[in-house]
């Protein structure tokens, strides 16, 4: 029996070189929904000594573009607004949920909410989508 479309999209995902130099996967994937998860680094530090808040956005980005492809068809980003509400350091273990709000033929919203080990919402966001009629190049094979 082959791999479902959702196992064949999370492999991929987890694959991406961007993916992999922060070390994210994926805990949780359901159409529209994703669960995303990594430990902030000594690398991720900004001049605070907190996680960068770039780190915490590549979080964001990866929860967020897995839902939105997570039907199978291409989904890129028009626009994320990212609110950070509690710094992080290395060592916290960062998890990002991101959830559909609304679903057409070519517009996503989705909320997606950060939040540290101590489950303290560290940054929440707000994604839009544009959803296309091509496949992901991987599942065109």
């Amino acid at each position: 029996m082959g791999k479902d479309i959702l196992e064949i999209i999370k492999e991929n995902v987890e694959k991406e070189p961007y993916v992999r130099l922060f070390d994210i996967k994926i805990l949780e994937y359901k159409q529209g929904y994703c669960k995303a998860q990594m430990k902030a680094k000594e690398d991720h530090q900004n001049l605070h000594l907190a996680t960068h808040g770039g780190a915490i956005f590549s979080l964001v980005d990866v929860a967020f573009g897995s839902a939105a492809n997570s039907y199978g068809n291409i989904a890129v980003a028009l626009n994320i607004e990212i609110n950070y509400t509690r710094p992080s350091k290395p060592g916290d273990t960062l998890t990002a949920v991101a959830t559909e709000i609304s679903r057409g033929r070519t517009i996503g919203t989705y909320n997606i909410i950060v939040k540290n080990n101590k489950d303290k919402i560290v940054a929440s966001s707000q994604a839009i989508a544009y959803i296309m009629k091509q496949k992901l190049p991987f599942l065109e094979s």
